[in-house]
């Protein structure tokens, strides 16, 4: 996905003068190219991400579209306050584009892990944040973003699933119950052990690749058969950082019905341990045997 977003990013400074890329030496190399072009508009302020989130709200309130870009433990949790003060308290946004997702970067410690970057985007107003399951989705998503000035958070991962999917924000169906079956809803990259958790069971499987704003319409339509109805059978919410971290956006759209939530992701205890990816998602309970687990323990 980074190569992906890399590319996409270099053909919108060449397209749209008013793009803008801000780095804080990651991907630095990946981007020579394009400084070369646009010395002017890519601008890389060395390992100082407190001052690359500064440097984007300024080019924000000139006009500029800024594209911020590092992991997602410096671009969110290093940067919080610039968030809250030079983005989000003056009014003005930026793409801020992640790597290492939750623990991507987990061979170089607790130092490159995130799981909390979307819960904390959550104490902020207004953030649009797109999980990509697949490097196909990350264009269309870049592209959307730079044709606004809102805030909008692109969370990148290695982890990906088989096949990109459309969306536009929407939940999109991909595997279909049978009448009044459970829901599980799969964020990101969550969607292939998903499926592959799920094999045999009757639920309806739902994706998005945009948890922010929750397609709330959507969720209620695809529990009830129709537009605006009410019936709510049992929810599974997967996704692919810290558990529960959209729990309290599912049941406030489904506050109107009785309703029972499971909310799965990772979880809050830090293991204090390296370990690939894979590790970490089965110490978590997020490759396909824990999710099964955990799915059809909470359905009976």
């Amino acid at each position: 996905m980074r190569e992906t977003f890399v590319a996409s990013a270099t053909d919108l400074l060449a397209e749209d003068p008013r793009t803008a890329v801000v780095l804080a030496d990651i991907s630095a190399a990946l981007f020579a190219p394009a400084a070369r072009r646009h010395p002017d508009r890519v601008l890389n302020v060395g390992i100082r991400e407190q001052l690359m989130i500064g440097v984007a709200g300024g080019l924000a309130l000139t006009g500029l579209r800024p594209i911020v870009h590092s992991y997602a433990t410096f671009v969110v949790d290093r940067t919080y306050e610039q968030l809250k003060l030079d983005l989000d308290h003056q009014g003005v946004g930026a793409i801020v584009v992640s790597v290492g997702a939750s623990y991507d970067g987990s061979a170089m410690g607790r130092t490159h892990m995130s799981p909390g970057d979307v819960a904390l985007l959550d104490t902020l107003s207004g953030w649009t944040v797109h999980v990509p399951g697949h490097p196909d989705e990350v264009p269309g998503l870049l592209r959307a973003a730079a044709r606004h000035d809102d805030a909008v958070y692109l969370r990148l991962s290695t982890q990906v699933n088989d096949l990109p999917l459309p969306g536009a924000g929407r939940l999109t169906v991909v595997h279909q119950g049978g009448p009044a079956a459970p829901l599980v809803v799969a964020v990101g990259p969550m969607l292939r052990p998903v499926l592959q958790a799920v094999a045999g069971l009757d639920v309806t499987v739902a994706y998005t690749h945009t948890p922010r704003p929750f397609d709330v319409a959507g969720l209620r339509e695809l529990l009830s058969g129709e537009p605006g109805g009410t019936v709510a059978p049992a929810v599974v919410l997967v996704e692919p950082y810290l558990a529960g971290t959209s729990a309290a956006v599912v049941s406030a759209a489904l506050a109107d019905v009785p309703h029972r939530l499971l909310a799965l992701g990772v979880g809050q205890a830090d293991l204090r341990r390296y370990g690939s990816p894979a590790d970490h998602a089965r110490w978590h309970g997020l490759d396909p045997a824990g999710l099964r687990r955990s799915i059809t323990a909470f359905l009976g």
